[in-house]
């Protein structure tokens, strides 16, 4: 039972209720009052009040001590659960899983106030409501979802906000599948499944949620008795939804006709890709479909939405570094490589390098995979493998239709490497990308790719290596004496003990309650000249060494310089750079 047991005349057990208020005074009262009033959240001459005024507006108690201000929504919505031994759901910390709250459409969610919030282990919903004595709302939850109903309690402006929050910016999805002309029947069911209602509501509120996030991946994954949807948001992957398993292959099935694959196979990997429209933009996909033990796992790529680039000035370089990269790209030929993994920024910084670069004066040509930037006057070129157009066939082209700056989204293979550092040494700006652990890596990464140390060091003008860090949320960061062992840890010297103030997270509802909002740039700059340049042939190590000795700011140091800036925390910084050689 809960703290205030209910006798046969509504009002409470007056076993349960402490002084100061004795028990049959609080006995007289409605429980809702009674209970307020025994948390020390009300007083008798308020609740007196209150009555009064519900007797001539035929408002609801609670509503009406809330418009005088004498109680929260929330303080009402807890006494509420406990009247009625339901859960309270404190939906400003709850995560709601948007598996279960695509069940439900917005338009449903508002007339009954009510949200679902997350799958229960027996298969019901638990559905958080402002009025739990609605039971008529209750039985039309049930029917809308489709499952048995548990009610929890939250606050009216508490669901509003989660139904904002959740529906928002629910996406327009333009596709065009074509039908077999005589498909077989299990193709005909798996297409029926995937149109269906409860798999379409799945798919669109976990979409809309990533791409509200910011989210750069998405894992439907399946599991032995669900499917677990994460996101990769700030390079860090975040709970979205469980789907239970019995809409896994209908969501699977989605998925795939939204991205022109083939839903009958199921023991092959598949690629896609596909285009989906919010109210303001565009946005593209690649779609990646993986069989595994338990069924087959898709992964989406958020890709840009063709927004111009930022600026060098605005990617929060150090004055140097940006100073040293923009003399690099200022040149009039030779080769700027940005080094980094996946998901590094990579792109941005190149189409940021290309930004200065854009004037009517010079003839711009880029080759991607995809296209994530519009450039004003550039030519831009979309890679298609399955016509032919590689980044080594369309880079040949590129070189016979008269460029002066190139830019090649990323060097995989020898042919591509081998033409773009010819192109570099014969007159051409080339701007690419390449995956290396740091700036100094890079050089050996070229080499065992096959292009020659003598090209290299011709051709090279300089090496940009990166890595994103999560910015701390300006919301609820919070400043801390950071103490020795700390410090130590990133090489800060020992004057800097019980003298450097930084931040670390602390969590709210504007981020999640994750104490990071978006994310920042460590770059590592080293231009390629002097004694660098006569080491091309020598081992990373002594490179990096030379780069150092010669003023180079690493990754590590980088991100120390942001984090005594308060952008970021030192913690964050050691998840990115490691214990490398940064």
């Amino acid at each position: 039972m809960s703290l205030a047991t209910m006798t046969d005349r509504g009002s409470v057990e007056a076993a349960s209720l402490p002084t100061p208020l004795t028990a049959e005074a609080l006995h007289s009262w409605p429980v809702l009052g009674a209970l307020l009033l025994r948390d020390g959240a009300l007083t008798v001459e308020q609740l007196e009040q209150a009555l009064s005024d519900k007797e001539t507006s035929g408002k609801r108690l609670g509503e009406i001590l809330v418009e005088r201000g004498y109680v929260t929504p929330t303080q009402v919505s807890r006494v509420l659960a406990e009247q009625h031994e339901l859960p309270f759901v404190d939906l400003a910390r709850e995560t709601v899983d948007l598996g279960a709250a695509g069940l439900l459409s917005e338009t449903l969610a508002r007339r009954y106030s009510a949200i679902p919030v997350r799958f229960l282990a027996d298969g019901a919903v638990l559905v958080a409501v402002d009025d739990p004595t609605d039971v008529v709302a209750a039985d039309n939850l049930r029917i809308a979802l489709g499952a048995a109903v548990r009610v929890g309690v939250a606050s009216a402006d508490a669901i509003a906000n989660a139904i904002t929050r959740i529906y928002s910016g629910q996406l327009d999805l333009d596709e065009a599948v074509e039908t077999p002309e005589e498909p077989a029947a299990a193709v005909v069911d798996l297409r029926e499944a995937a149109a269906s209602a409860p798999a379409v509501k799945q798919v669109n509120a976990v979409l809309s949620r990533a791409i509200e996030l910011g989210a750069s991946d998405v894992h439907f994954t399946p599991q032995r008795k669900r499917m677990l949807v994460r996101a990769r948001v700030d390079g860090v992957m975040r709970e979205l939804a469980t789907i239970p398993k019995t809409l896994q292959p209908a969501v699977t099935s989605r998925l795939k006709v939204m991205s022109e694959l083939d839903i009958a196979e199921k023991r092959a990997p598949q690629d896609g890709r596909l285009c989906l429209r919010t109210a303001d933009r565009s946005i593209d996909l690649r779609v990646a479909v993986l069989p595994t033990t338990f069924g087959e796992k898709v992964t989406l790529r958020i890709m840009g939405s063709g927004e111009a680039a930022v600026s060098l000035e605005e990617l929060g370089m150090s004055d140097s570094a940006a100073a040293t990269l923009a003399a690099a790209v200022g040149q009039p030929f030779g080769a700027v490589i940005v080094v980094g993994p996946t998901g590094s920024g990579k792109s941005t910084t190149l189409h940021a390098a290309l930004s200065g670069l854009d004037s009517d004066e010079r003839q711009i040509t880029t080759i991607e995979d995809p296209v994530e930037y519009q450039v004003t006057n550039a030519d831009q070129i979309e890679v298609n493998p399955r016509a032919g157009l590689t980044f080594a066939a369309g880079l040949r082209t590129i070189l016979r239709s008269d460029p002066d700056v190139i830019l090649v989204g990323e060097i995989r293979d020898e042919e591509t490497a081998e033409i773009a550092f010819q192109a570099a040494m014969t007159g051409h700006m080339v701007l690419s990308s390449l995956h290396a652990q740091n700036a100094a890596s890079a050089i050996a990464r070229l080499k065992d790719m096959g292009v020659h140390p003598g090209l290299i060091a011709t051709s090279l003008n300089c090496i940009v290596a990166q890595r994103l860090a999560r910015k701390l949320c300006d919301s609820c960061r919070e400043s801390y004496v950071p103490d020795e062992g700390e410090l130590a840890a990133v090489g800060l010297p020992e004057f800097e003990y019980g003298r450097t103030h930084l931040f670390r997270p602390a969590g709210c509802e504007a981020c999640s309650f994750t104490g990071y909002a978006g994310r920042v740039g460590l770059f590592e700059v080293m231009p390629i000249r002097g004694e660098i340049r006569g080491l091309i042939e020598r081992s990373t190590e002594e490179i990096f060494a030379a780069a150092v000795d010669s003023g180079m700011t690493t990754m590590r140091q980088d991100g120390i310089r942001i984090a005594l800036a308060g952008i970021t925390s030192l913690a964050e910084v050691r998840r990115v750079t490691g214990e490398r050689m940064t």
